[in-house]
């Protein structure tokens, strides 16, 4: 197979970039308005921007572009880690196979089931399914676990949605991953720059750079309709990472017709056991990671960005405003520890230990609508038809009240103290949705929820 990610291609546009003008950036920046999305080069020369006026040009109108795509509102999940048994030896990870001060361990039936409904008692309505590459963690084990999820009942509250990111496998057990019900199948390719792919990954499956550049188009030929990307930013230069992954949206773009539906922007974190976690080899300033998130919201202005607990909660606050649309919760990385309570080595340091209602209640303060809703997976707008009606900015329509009832439902179930600060909020949010019919539709479903009847949608 062929590597689609043209190096020199790359280094090239990064040199011809190189010292941008405030004319050419402000070019650029009007063109983005347009919601068509930026080439390469274009997305280069903000990335080569430094100037503070500029810089804060691109900073405004990521947030701009965001609240017209998906409005005002943030959608909230945790990682459920199923194993941190591991064939790899991935030089950053705390849960690489050399590493022996970490305990393996690989959920069981029970286990799971006890996860789920420690993750459904804090008002969660979605997961993301994460594990270690392991034998025992095959399409067997995982089709299992996703139906124990799912089957799991907690007082009123279930899971509606997992999403998933797993070990790449070969298109029959895609396919058989697709009839479990999962929304999203994710994959990070961690760097795409080849050599330091190579030094990092030294031994395992992993190890195959090609194999996991294209285990999205295997699940995609699967029929899974949304596929996730992203890159740990710290292994490699970040402006090369974020090319890259342009060059990865338009692969899937031209064979698929469809983008990737998110990408996430992890930043390298401690790790136990591993030296280069602890001291990046290409570190990322809090103001690279601003311009990273950006800029990618300028450049695919469709997609979800999805930022997780490795940031810490003050420079999350600030990186939601510039076009992050899902992040992660009162997250935990080591299997079992939602159910046990103990916060041992996971695969990776969390800097934002906050619980989801003390995330949820910092987001309202703020203005944002928080958002449990997994709607669009039930009712078909997924793959080309989410895209059909993100692109334009119309998916909003659907998403805000949406937004709306998934946020009653949680007050109503899990945080009735903070119910009585939100009124003002959900009755002024109420009043922002254009269509009156479905104001009007809105507001009976958000009475009818407070009679006792739960998951509500459009």
């Amino acid at each position: 197979m062929k590597n689609f990610i043209n190096e020199d291609k790359i280094f090239d546009i990064l040199d011809e970039t190189d010292e941008p003008s405030r004319q050419s950036v402000e070019t650029i920046i009007n063109k983005s308005l347009a919601l068509k999305g930026l080439s390469p080069e274009e997305a280069a020369v903000l990335l080569n921007c430094d100037e503070k006026v500029s810089l804060n040009r691109i900073f405004e109108t990521a947030k701009q572009i965001k609240e017209t795509i998906y409005g005002n509102r943030l959608v909230l999940f945790a990682p459920l880690y199923l194993s941190n048994r591991c064939v790899n030896n991935c030089l950053y990870c705390g849960f690489r196979k050399e590493n022996l001060n970490t305990e393996t361990q690989l959920l069981d039936t029970d286990e799971i089931r006890e996860e789920t409904r420690a993750l459904i008692s804090q008002g969660h309505k979605r997961l993301l399914i994460v594990s270690a590459e392991d034998p025992a963690v095959n399409i067997d084990y995982i089709e299992e676990a996703i139906k124990i999820v799912y089957n799991t009942k907690e007082g009123n509250g279930d899971i509606r949605r997992v999403n998933i990111n797993v070990a790449p496998m070969g298109v029959e057990n895609f396919k058989r991953l697709k009839q479990t019900g999962i929304g999203t199948y994710q994959l990070f390719q961690e760097t795409y720059h080849r050599d330091t792919y190579s030094q990092l990954h030294t031994s395992g499956p992993k190890s195959d750079y090609i194999k996991r550049l294209y285990a999205c188009d295997l699940a995609q030929s699967a029929g899974i309709d949304d596929v996730g990307i992203g890159a740990l930013f710290g292994l490699y230069d970040y402006k090369f990472e974020v090319l890259s992954l342009l060059f990865h949206t338009m692969h899937l773009e031209e064979v698929f017709g469809i983008g990737p539906h998110t990408i996430s922007v992890p930043r390298l974190e401690q790790a136990q056991g591993s030296d280069i976690a602890t001291t990046p080899p290409c570190p990322v300033s809090d103001t690279d990671l601003k311009k990273i998130i950006a800029v990618l919201r300028l450049a695919v202005p469709y997609t979800g960005i999805i930022l997780s607990t490795r940031e810490d909660a003050v420079l999350r606050s600030e990186l939601i405003y510039l076009g992050v649309s899902q992040i992660s919760a009162g997250s935990r990385t080591l299997p079992g520890s939602y159910s046990n309570g103990k916060n041992g080595q996971g695969q990776f340091s969390i800097s934002d230990e906050r619980s989801l209602s003390e995330v949820v209640e910092d987001m309202t303060n703020r203005g944002f609508v928080p958002s449990f809703c997994t709607s669009c997976y039930r009712t078909g707008r997924t793959g080309e038809n989410f895209m059909d009606l993100a692109k334009p900015g119309d998916i909003k329509n659907f998403c805000h009240p949406n937004a709306l009832l998934t946020f009653e439902e949680y007050l109503l179930d899990y945080n009735p103290e903070l119910a009585g600060k939100t009124k003002s909020l959900i009755s002024s949010e109420i009043s922002k949705i254009p269509d009156p019919e479905v104001r009007k539709m809105t507001s009976g479903k958000i009475e009818t929820l407070s009679h006792g009847k739960r998951d509500l949608y459009f």
